[in-house]
């Protein structure tokens, strides 16, 4: 019993250690806040739930079925890594490029009334949030499940509760995103957004290189 409840803590803990950091939902909510400029006080509270309830699903599946999934279509971790990567780049350099940092009290347009939850899954949850680099690690921790019933049932409540963590963590750092940057004034969160997007593009820079690295490094091996 004791070793189950210990085992429990220690992969809930690994995956929280390893999902977290790499989620940063802190570091990531000026940019999430630029990019819903125009909702309402309401609509940003709803978006922020739909964002880490989206998160906790897509994190959640990627530990439980993710290595299953990309073998059954074969497609590798390093290929999701320069595909997804590329748009986080995208995104990065669009933020960085735009003529100004959105004021966080613009009320919507007509041309910014899309479906809430369309804009919550892409580009907010995925790839802001849940990105490729967050999949890669999710796919990695349950690449290998245990055999027997009740480890694999104590690994996986492990899991689940280590995502609902994280997942509980995305919903604050965004529901007060703009307590937060209030706190910074316009010069100062127009600052942190332009920051946040160069470290954005360079963390995608970053994930490509780290899938055409392995990709290059598995022709070479393959052909020596």
């Amino acid at each position: 019993m004791l070793f189950g409840i210990r085992h429990f803590i220690e992969t809930t803990l690994i995956a929280i250690g390893a999902l977290l950091p790499i989620v940063d939902p802190l570091g990531n909510a000026p940019i999430y806040l630029a990019l819903i400029t125009g909702l309402t006080p309401g609509e940003r509270d709803h978006m922020a739930k739909l964002v880490a309830v989206n998160s906790f699903v897509l994190l959640l599946a990627s530990i439980l079925i993710g290595a299953y999934v990309l073998d059954f279509f074969g497609v590798s971790i390093p290929a999701v890594q320069v595909g997804g990567g590329l748009i986080v780049c995208a995104i990065g350099w669009s933020l960085l490029n735009s003529p100004q940092a959105p004021a966080v009290s613009e009320r919507p347009s007509a041309a910014q009334a899309d479906p809430l939850t369309q804009r919550a899954f892409y580009p907010l949850t995925m790839p802001l949030t849940v990105g490729p680099g967050s999949i890669s690690v999710a796919v990695t921790l349950g690449a290998n499940p245990p055999r027997s019933l009740r480890p694999l049932l104590e690994t996986t409540v492990a899991h689940i509760a280590g995502v609902l963590i994280t997942a509980v963590a995305v919903y604050l750092c965004y529901r007060y995103a703009e307590r937060i940057l209030r706190r910074l004034g316009t010069n100062g969160t127009n600052a942190l957004i332009r920051l946040s997007a160069f470290i954005t593009f360079c963390i995608g820079v970053q994930i490509v290189w780290n899938g055409v690295h392995t990709l290059l490094a598995g022709v070479l091996a393959r052909e020596s």
